[in-house]
């Protein structure tokens, strides 16, 4: 269970410093969204799978779609040759790797160690849905406001706008 712990350490340590380090958003993003799935592991092997299972879905789920939605929706101007140039099989041959040794490594863990860990009392869906409305609803709705605001702000910096000259700028530019 060590090297398997190391191995996930690895891959997160090592996506999350391209994810820093990469100049491509999309790229970084999804270096991220392998770091968080490294993550995921790490809480499965440690004794926390209702943890794991949120990190996948809320995390490299839910909230890196949204950004990948967003930086695409952002870069809709983006030259031909830009997007052949950042679309390259060599680009993706890290990520493919690390993402292999991920999968085999999850893989590995659901069979080992699946039938091993048995939490102490499962989580009912309907328990945990009647406290994020009811304990916890007040940080639910801010959480889907601040969603909406990135949404709505994001349209409103992607959306193109007609350029208007003044005259005697088109003036200008038309005689040079």
């Amino acid at each position: 269970m060590n090297l398997i712990f190391y191995i996930a350490a690895g891959i997160a340590v090592v996506s999350t410093i391209m994810a820093i380090t990469r100049h491509n958003a999309i790229h970084a993003l999804m270096y991220l969204i392998l770091s968080l799935l490294s993550v995921s592991v790490i809480f499965y092997l440690i004794g926390a799978p209702l943890v794991a299972a949120f990190e996948v879905l809320v995390y490299a789920g839910a909230i890196m779609v949204l950004f990948i939605f967003v930086v695409m929706m952002l870069n809709v101007g983006m030259e031909k040759q830009v997007e052949k140039s950042l679309i390259r099989p060599s680009t993706w041959i890290f990520p493919g790797i690390l993402s292999a040794i991920l999968f085999g490594v999850f893989i590995y863990v659901l069979r080992a160690f699946g039938s091993e860990q048995a939490s102490p009392a499962p989580i009912d869906p309907k328990q945990v849905g009647i406290t994020l409305f009811t304990k916890y609803m007040l940080a639910v709705e801010i959480a889907a406001m601040l969603l909406l605001v990135g949404i709505v702000g994001s349209y409103h910096l992607g959306k193109q706008r007609k350029k208007i000259f003044h005259r005697f700028l088109k003036r200008t530019t038309e005689k040079t």
